[in-house]
């Protein structure tokens, strides 16, 4: 399963009319307007405490799962960005995420979330010690996204790529997404839901969703694509 990068960074998602204009939320937030939010504000830019927005997915614990002991692990792009420009140059996953090429095509997409203001975490997704997915960790109601559904205060969203083709169409996309979607709820306390925005024409995105525990809620226009908005309530968890 792939998932496209959509609205808020990366080729392709960047909200620009016809004359490449930059139509995007332009929200790099003060501390004052953090203290509003209830947040505290980043310490720095670096992607650790920064995350302040998001939390930060790399210390969360692992967790046990049908497929395997996954974890999350904060992007270091000296470190992981080989791997992830590879997995972005596979066609199934360059014809959602728009971000083939060189390696500085995908590094310039990491670093824009690594040195911003903490709304977007990239991270790894590690299964029994193996890379295997790449993630976006994301405040929904805080990013462009919430001109096109009706967003709520700390909505949180998640993008996905599987990046082994060995690891497709095994169900092993649904089993993270619950997966990640659980540990966001355990760790975020203020979000009521996580959502996210695949492609209406990716079909195994859309199931992996689905069977993830997510409802489809409607379909949405975005600058880049038509998509599926997916959502999973917190106040149906139990009954998951």
């Amino acid at each position: 399963m792939v998932h496209h990068a959509d609205a808020h960074t990366g080729p392709g998602g960047d909200l620009t009319d016809a004359t490449g204009t930059e139509d995007t939320l332009e929200l790099r937030l003060t501390e004052e307007l953090l203290v509003l939010l209830g947040e505290p504000p980043a310490a720095d830019a670096t992607g650790g405490d920064a995350s302040a927005l998001v939390g930060y997915p790399g210390g969360w614990s692992p967790v046990t799962t049908s497929a395997g002991v996954f974890r999350l692990v904060t992007v270091v792009p000296d470190r992981d960005l080989a791997l992830i420009s590879r997995w972005m140059n596979d066609p199934a996953v360059a014809a959602f995420w728009e971000l083939a090429g060189p390696d500085s095509v995908t590094g310039a997409h990491l670093g824009r979330q690594l040195t911003g203001d903490g709304r977007s975490v990239p991270c790894l997704g590690v299964l029994d010690g193996r890379p295997m997915s790449y993630w976006e960790i994301y405040r929904a109601d805080l990013d462009p996204l919430a001109r096109h559904y009706p967003a709520r205060p700390h909505d949180m969203g998640l993008h996905l790529l599987i990046g082994g083709v060995g690891n497709r169409g095994r169900g092993i996309g649904s089993t993270l997404l619950r997966a990640v979607a659980d540990l966001v709820l355990d760790h975020r306390p203020r979000c009521a839901r996580v959502v996210a925005e695949p492609d209406l024409r990716n079909d195994p995105s859309v199931s992996a969703f689905l069977s993830a525990g997510f409802r489809f809620s409607e379909e949405v226009d975005l600058p880049d694509k038509r998509a599926a908005l997916m959502v999973r309530d917190r106040a149906h968890r139990e009954h998951l």
